[in-house]
């Protein structure tokens, strides 16, 4: 799953609010490269924390209005798993795929399968519908020992 850099995602970001006749700050700037440079599905609190480490002064508003202004650019977007909370991803730039959520720790695994991908076209063109967009998430535990003993020690 390619993805842009972290320069090339402010450049289009900074384009896209000079459009409308906003500007680049600096606080959203952070914002936007901290969440470029990551591999995860972070929500807001957890992004605040990381832009803090490089941004100290950079408060928890800012954070998440930069991630309205990202979400409605069209640049991230935002998937709420079995936790209820908002987690965001760069969209922009990176190819389609699906997501594995383990309901035990929260890890979210991306993956891309060709063969899914034809069946849920099949699917659409056998009832009549043509796809524009989709989204999957398969809920289920991790087979990790790590993850594995945690959740033995869950139902114990």
């Amino acid at each position: 799953m390619t993805q842009m850099t972290s320069e090339e995602f402010c450049e289009l970001f900074a384009d896209k609010l000079a459009r409308k006749h906003q500007r680049l700050t600096p606080q959203r700037r952070a914002v936007a490269d901290v969440l470029c440079r990551q591999d995860a599905h972070l929500n807001v609190d957890e992004l605040h924390a990381l832009v803090r480490e490089e941004h100290p002064t950079i408060g928890y508003a800012t954070v998440y209005r930069t991630m309205k202004l990202l979400e409605d650019q069209g640049l991230v977007s935002v998937e709420t798993f079995h936790d209820g909370t908002a987690r965001y991803e760069v969209s922009h730039g990176v190819e389609h795929h699906d997501h594995l959520v383990c309901l035990s720790c929260g890890a979210v695994i991306e993956f891309e399968h060709d063969q899914i991908e034809r069946l849920q076209e099949e699917v659409a063109k056998d009832h009549g519908f043509k796809l524009e967009s989709h989204k999957m998430v398969l809920y289920g535990r991790c087979q990790t020992e790590n993850c594995a003993t945690k959740h033995q020690a869950d139902t114990i």
